[in-house]
């Protein structure tokens, strides 16, 4: 059933395509015998109202005649001005098109999700060719990014002129998105001839960290020889520090789990009763610095046939990060590290509909203070050439070679954790508010006398000193070649071919044998020495009455002087061994070390039609891609204690068959109608063919084993939309999608002994005095499973209030709705037999964007709201309890920016700007599927962002 099902769909698909193209031959005929009526329109004639308008509203309108122009379903984002992106941040700007969200890391615009698809679904291209550009951030907003997806706050909105989505595949497009190709293009010389130039700078505060930060941006742009040659270069430059803060879990888990309470028969049922595993109130400090820069040659010999570009980026994102958190331990610890077993619980209350113990009185825990400090840095590099060639009025081609590098390095990173053991009156209270709880720490956080630091003889837990560097690296590197020629006036062959190699590759350093404890103190040294007090924690926090708002945390570089802990050396004190090894014995960092090949060859033939029917304008292309998809794959196993490459290779095909259909059945109306067959390639981290295990000694007990077997995703798409141009820069548009996912790539948790483990792969799990036959493990493999459809519709309305008298005349909004629907199977368990159905990881049900505008071309402002609504971020998420299925989610969110501007004269404006005016919070959540448990993961806010500038346009 299921087969005959697919074919069905794969057959529809075909004789659509087939019957399109057999009708847009007729309509040829057709519109041939009434020429004399209706004359064919041309792309440039497709009734686009001819009307001056500058700054955001050129910005909408550009973008509207885009949209209109397409035959698929596209949505785009021009810059008002040379150098003047509608927003300060790439992701912010993508966000108001309809079917967008994005998430955020500290506050910025990270990355995005497109109808319900995830940045791993979604491929990005700049410039042509595909590219790839990888940062990091905290580890609950994703840590460093190693898969597909594309940081989009590595870059300066400056450098860029313009950003299409296009949410319909067509041959001609390269393979590998389910959810949307993401175009964004810098700005070239013969965007406009002649002399062009600008500069702008602002100074922006922000209310929580109270610091002021500078952003400059300038471009310059000339064409010489009656234009034919030209050359542009822009350059962009900002600095940015920020403050979160807030409370955080670290997730929820079961009271049974590491051993349970000392005294956990006094719970009713201790297996579906939830704790924070850590509670901590953390302070994290975040700066910024990001350079920017953009070369493009542009020429056209003799003003002839031949037009020759090159453009060239580079783009250095360096940051720091200091995290500080306050925090109790032995709830996520079992009784060989001093945990949960020897914690008596003195009172509870648990919430009868959740399981959350939400409120608790503990005696004998443990406390700790932790400071973390991390140097980031990115250095993206891409070069393009390209040539476009007209051979006669009906033969064209087009070429294009390029190089994208995205280097990724955290060549620091240290953490230093002190402790206070066995803390008697220690409580935790949600009962007034679930995501900032009252805390009593039981002692005075503040007086660093009450602290220790625990030797490696001391009782566990002992403290910690850890260190450790990782590296990612990306490069694409692509070929094409493609021809265009006209059959007729009417109708367009078009064929092409492409070559793509993409190679992602990491590794990892850290001290020896996953050692993190510290040395004892020297004798006479004093807590107070190598500590540090912070202060004025919780500002515009609401935090519960009596909160700690100041504590003792470890001194980095006191402690760097007491231990000499950055000599990469072992010193010879107990403790002191601070090597950061790899593959030459740094055994806790085998499985990041790992290399992906992927070659991907392709080829398509397209046909383009632009015609009429009954003087109805129809036009709309269909065309099918094959390509081939080649993986070589190599990781490092740990096979006693010896870094062991593991290698696998894999290969598989792909015809992917398009369709796109345009009609114009009454002036400025437009129906549009799409399918297509689309596949997205398995994430990189799944292809690793290796055996990773956890330390001995590690809270939570894991194995995991990569696929490099790993099949795409796949889907079949089908998309219908109505687009109604009902007056100048205006649009009121309807569009439904169906995505019928066939093959999804999702990672199976299965509970199992080490005894099995050892079953499995002798080799590589062997019999070990420090690991117990029946020690409880969980065992991760990603594999292929059945998927599920994705339906939803997006709503968009778009007009400037010219209708209106006065003042009101220059008024305008711009509002989208979208809504999302999926039915993912999630495994289980790791057979794969039994599944549950829920939404797809990313995606929001609903979303939408609101933005109301003036603009007289003189004085422009507007406020912009943006909703997303909650969704899952890990299925199956960590920490669940026996049976169910949990996840890692973010619960809804709604931000609010506006921005004004005023033209001093006709080359001098000045600017202000707000981003998040409501300290709107990032709340991420604990649960499980199907059960109505929504534990606080995560609260922090990072506070309200204002810039100030100038602009001069010369």
């Amino acid at each position: 059933m299921i087969k005959r099902h697919k074919f069905a769909r794969h057959a529809l698909v075909a004789t659509a395509s087939l019957g399109a193209l057999a009708l847009a031959m007729m309509a040829h005929d057709a519109a041939a015998q009434t020429a004399e009526v209706a004359a064919p329109q041309t792309d440039d004639a497709a009734e686009v109202d001819d009307i001056v308008v500058t700054g955001f509203r050129a910005s909408l309108q550009n973008s509207l005649n885009i949209k209109r122009r397409e035959a698929g379903v596209v949505d785009a984002i021009s810059a008002e001005d040379i150098a003047d992106f509608p927003d300060t941040n790439l992701a912010e700007s993508i966000q108001r098109i309809p079917g967008v969200s994005i998430d955020r890391d500290a506050g910025e615009g990270r990355s995005i999700t497109v109808r319900g698809l995830s940045s791993e679904f979604t491929r990005t291209r700049i410039n042509g060719i595909e590219a790839q550009a990888s940062t990091g951030a905290t580890d609950s907003s994703g840590g460093v990014n190693r898969g597909r997806g594309f940081d989009f706050n590595v870059f300066a909105s400056e450098l860029f002129n313009n950003i299409t989505v296009r949410k319909t595949a067509s041959a001609e497009t390269e393979e590998g998105s389910l959810g949307a190709t993401v175009d964004l293009r810098t700005s070239r010389p013969f965007d406009k001839m002649g002399f062009q130039g600008a500069l702008s700078g602002q100074y922006g505060y922000n209310d929580l960290s109270q610091d002021w930060s500078p952003r400059f941006a300038g471009l310059i742009s000339n064409t010489w020889a009656d234009d034919q040659i030209g050359a542009l270069f822009s350059i962009a430059y900002s600095e940015r520090d920020s403050l979160e803060e807030g409370f955080s879990s670290v997730r929820w888990g079961p009271a049974s789990a590491d051993g349970g309470f000392q005294n956990g028969a006094v719970l009713p049922n201790a297996a579906r009763t939830y704790h924070p595993r850590i509670p901590r109130y953390g302070s994290l400090e975040h700066s910024q610095e990001r350079l920017g820069a953009t070369l493009s040659v542009q020429a056209r010999p003799g003003n002839g046939p031949t037009l020759f570009t090159m453009d060239m980026l580079y783009s250095k994102l360096d940051s720091t990060r200091s995290e500080n958190f306050l925090q109790a331990w032995s709830l996520s610890r079992g009784a060989d590290q001093g945990g949960k077993p020897q914690v008596d619980i003195m009172s509870f209350e648990i919430d009868p509909d959740t399981g959350e113990m939400i409120y608790a009185q503990l005696d004998d825990m443990d406390i700790r203070s932790e400071q973390r400090f991390d140097e980031l840095e990115t250095e993206f590099k891409q070069m393009t050439f390209g040539v476009e060639h007209e051979f006669s009025d009906r033969l064209r081609f087009d070429g294009l070679i390029g190089r994208a590098e995205s280097s990724f390095a955290n060549p620091v990173q240290v953490s230093a954790i002190i402790d206070r053991q066995n803390v008697d009156g220690y409580s935790y209270d949600f009962r007034q508010n679930r995501n900032l709880p009252a805390i009593n720490w039981g002692f005075n956080v503040a007086d660093p006398t009450q602290w220790s630091v625990v030797g490696p003889t001391g009782a566990q837990p002992r403290s910690e000193l850890r260190i450790s560097s990782n590296f990612q690296e990306n490069v694409y590197t692509t070929g094409e070649a493609n021809f265009a020629f006209d059959v007729s006036d009417w109708l367009t062959l078009k064929a092409g071919v492409s070559r793509k190699e993409y190679e992602s590759s990491s590794r990892a350093f850290a001290r020896p044998n996953n050692a993190n404890g510290s040395p004892a103190l020297p004798g006479g040294t004093s807590m107070a020495s190598v500590t540090n007090l912070l202060t004025g924690f919780g500002r515009n926090l609401d935090l519960p009455s009596g909160a700690a708002t100041n504590w003792v945390r470890p001194d980095l570089a006191a402690l760097q002087t007491v231990w000499n802990y950055n000599c990469n050396c072992d010193t010879g004190v107990a403790g002191g061994d601070f090597r950061l090894l790899g593959l030459n014995g740094g055994t806790s960092t085998y499985g990041n070390w790992r290399n992906v090949k992927e070659s991907d060859t392709g080829a398509f033939i397209q046909a383009d039609w632009d015609t009429q029917v009954m003087g109805v304008p129809f036009r709309g292309n269909v065309g099918v891609r094959q390509v081939k998809t080649e993986i070589e794959a190599l990781g490092y196993s740990n096979v006693g204690g010896v870094a062991t490459p593991v290698t696998g290779e894999h290969e598989y095909n792909d015809t992917l068959p398009s369709l796109n259909v345009s009609i114009e059945p009454m002036k400025d109306l437009i129906v549009r109608f799409g399918a297509a067959k689309v596949m997205s390639r398995p994430p990189v981290t799944n292809l690793v063919p290796v055996y990773t295990l956890s330390a001995p000694n590690a809270a939570s007990k894991t194995a995991t084993r990569g696929n490099v077997e790993l099949d795409p995703f796949r889907a079949t798409t089908y998309d219908l939309s109505v687009e109604y141009y009902f007056a100048p820069e205006a649009l009121l548009s309807f569009a439904y999608f169906y995505k019928d996912i066939s093959t999804y790539v999702q990672t199976t948790n299965q509970d199992v002994t080490y005894a099995d483990l050892t079953a499995l792969n002798p080799i590589v799990f062997p019999v070990d005095p420090q690991r117990a036959p029946t020690d409880p493990y969980v065992l991760s493999t990603p594999v292929n499973t059945p998927g599920g459809p994705l339906k939803g519709f997006e709503i968009s309305y778009q007009q400037t209030f010219s209708f209106l008298p006065g003042l009101l005349s220059n008024f305008g909004t711009q509002l989208n709705y979208t809504h999302v629907e999926s039915e993912i199977d999630y495994c289980v368990n790791a057979a794969c037999r039994t599944f549950v159905t829920a939404d797809l990881v990313n995606l929001s049900p609903n979303a939408w964007n609101a933005t109301l505008y003036y603009d007289d071309g003189k004085f422009n402002a507007r406020v912009s709201a943006a909703y997303r609504d909650t969704y899952f971020q890990s299925v199956p998420g960590s920490n669940g309890a026996t049976g169910l299925i949990p996840y890692q989610g973010k619960t809804e969110t709604t931000t609010i920016d506006a921005s004004a501007s005023y033209n001093l004269t006709a080359n001098l404006s000045v600017s202000v700007e707000g981003l998040n005016l409501t300290d709107e919070a990032n709340r991420q959540n604990h649960g499980d599927i199907g059960l109505p448990r929504d534990s606080t993961y995560v609260y922090h806010h990072t506070g309200r962002q204002v810039y100030i500038g100038a602009r001069y346009r010369f």
